[in-house]
């Protein structure tokens, strides 16, 4: 497994009520194997089941508010 880390500071404003962060497919693959984990207060990484969604060459992860976390990837 490889990690792919990211920051609060990553996340796009994308209405209201969703932040998105946006990876290239060329960066992390396709997406069909990705997990989300967040960091949490305790300093620990937890996985959550953040929504996926993909635009021609680009794969958003998409939540209600930033988050500091990491991806893992099948590589």
């Amino acid at each position: 497994m490889v990690y792919k880390f990211f920051k609060k500071e990553d996340f796009m404003k994308h209405n209201e009520n969703e932040y998105q962060i946006k990876f290239k497919v060329s960066e992390i693959g396709e997406g069909s194997n990705l997990i989300t984990e967040r960091l949490n207060e305790k300093g620990e990484y937890e996985t959550i089941q953040a929504p996926i969604r993909r635009l021609n060459n680009d794969i958003f992860i998409v939540w209600d508010r930033p988050f500091d976390g990491r991806i893992l990837l099948d590589n």
